[in-house]
């Protein structure tokens, strides 16, 4: 279970920092010092080194910046390694130093330091490093993504300023006269609108997971239903407005399900690791 929450949370922590810190080798470092910390007091060095080493591989198999050429298969051998590690190995009887001052204790019962290392990893993994895997599940199955508004602008500004150097040319002898029209009118693109470029899935997609983590746990499953129902009704209208093409449809459909699955994933190996 230790190196399954290990993996997890080297994952999670690896993303986060590509995502929020600008020099990321310094987060890399300080991640990697903290994680290693962890692994020394607990009496986990070996686990940790391992989920380092496959941090660094889910780095460099999913980039931020582009599609992976790996498509979606990193995600899937993450899952089996880490289902298997939970399936195979239960809690540790002793967890070196903090273990032996440890105690937390839950409404569920008590809660052992490794089961708690797989939460935080899990936690971790839900933040970010889910919306990697959605990204990818779009991009493999070539799903059509919204445009922003603002790309229509840029054709007319170019044709308004190749218009206005071939006025201009075509008025050079008489330039005292035709300055005042050759000069391009302020029909200049106005200034973008900031909020029109809010990549809003980047928030709600990790709190949607969170809460479906902790609704699944809870075992509330008719308000689960009932926030999942209203995700539905709220992206209607402009699902709606693709006529027959379906292709916003097929966008949020893709994207919500397999976020869905990530975060019901997630529940159902702590769940497990919980029970076992």
């Amino acid at each position: 279970m230790i190196i399954a929450g290990f993996i997890l949370l080297a994952i999670g922590a690896a993303d986060l920092v590509r995502q929020f810190v600008p020099r990321r080798w310094i987060g890399y470092l300080a991640a990697a010092v903290v994680l290693l910390l962890l692994g020394s007091v607990s009496d986990a060095l070996l686990p940790m080194i391992a989920a380092l080493v496959s941090g660094a591989l889910w780095v460099w198999c999913m980039p931020d910046g582009r599609p992976s050429r790996a498509g979606f298969w990193p995600a899937v051998v993450l899952a089996l390694v880490v289902v298997g590690a939970v399936i195979s190995m239960g809690a540790r009887a002793q967890a070196g130093l903090i273990g032996e001052v440890w105690q937390l204790r839950s409404p569920f019962g008590e809660v052992t330091f490794d089961l708690a290392i797989l939460v935080l990893g899990v936690s971790a993994f839900l933040l970010e490093s889910a919306n990697l895997v959605v990204r990818a599940a779009l991009d493999g199955e070539h799903t059509w993504r919204p445009a922003e508004q603002v790309t229509a602008a840029t054709p007319v500004v170019g044709a308004a300023s190749v218009g206005a150097e071939m006025s201009q040319t075509l008025a050079e002898p008489t330039t005292a006269l035709a300055e005042p029209t050759t000069d391009p009118a302020p029909v200049v693109a106005a200034a973008p609108d900031p909020r029109a470029g809010f990549q809003g899935g980047r928030l709600i997609g990790p709190l949607e997971r969170l809460l479906v983590l902790i609704l699944t746990l809870a075992a509330a499953y008719p308000i689960l239903a009932a926030m999942l129902a209203a995700k539905g009704i709220v992206r209607f209208p402009e699902i709606s407005r693709d006529g027959e093409t379906g292709a916003r449809a097929e966008y949020f459909l893709v994207g919500s399900l397999v976020s869905w699955v990530i975060a019901l994933g997630a529940a159902f190996l702590v769940w497990w690791a919980a029970h076992s």
